[in-house]
């Protein structure tokens, strides 16, 4: 009951979107057209950090690209303790994506030689990002937000050929997993063309 009194824009009908698909695939189109027929109060959560100029520049073109009326919010951790702000003008969220948070998450203040990594590590690693996407379901739940995420789908060529790409990919796979088998409809999106999968 907490966060409904919270919540300025509560939805009855709020649901928990999975866009998936490989580079280009046109994933983040159509997360765009998707959240824009749900809602005019939307907030977009974009999880890239601008590390060189080629990102930036990319960053910036997506900037420009999405209507003014949205809000945009760069974050990549603890997405979850931001919502309830969030929800207090927005009815839904899009994050965009959920691979950069991933590898954000998987770099951010470990000081790791991935090569020679132990097993129990990596799974220390895995459990903290499973604990933060979770914690961001389980509060936009609570508040009633639409929330559409687009993440890539990775497990689909040849088994990377060094360790780090593999653990990232394992990694990566299974937290889309998760997202999937709590999301109320997953697409997969092939050459512009959004397949609904669930």
């Amino acid at each position: 009951m907490k966060n409904k009194k919270i919540c300025k824009i509560a939805n009855e009908n709020s649901k928990i979107i999975l866009i998936t698909g490989g580079a280009r695939s046109g994933k983040s189109s159509f997360a765009e057209k998707l959240a824009a027929d749900l809602s005019n109060k939307i907030a977009y959560i974009a999880t890239a950090i601008p590390f060189d100029e080629g990102m930036k520049d990319r960053i910036k073109k997506h900037r420009e690209s999405r209507p003014r009326s949205w809000t945009t919010f760069e974050i990549y951790k603890d997405i979850y303790k931001h919502i309830e702000k969030i929800s207090q003008e927005h009815d839904t969220i899009l994050l965009d994506c959920v691979t950069i948070l991933v590898t954000n998450l998987m770099f951010d203040n470990h000081e790791i030689d991935w090569d020679v990594i132990t097993r129990k590590k990596i799974d220390e690693i895995e459990k903290e990002i499973k604990e933060q996407v979770e914690l961001l379901i389980k509060i936009v739940r609570d508040i009633k937000l639409n929330c559409i995420l687009v993440t890539n789908e990775l497990g689909m060529g040849i088994v990377p050929e060094n360790r780090l790409s593999r653990i990232f990919r394992d990694i990566a796979g299974r937290i889309n997993q998760f997202i999937a088998s709590k999301a109320d409809e997953v697409y997969f999106t092939v050459s512009g063309i959004p397949v609904k999968i669930k």
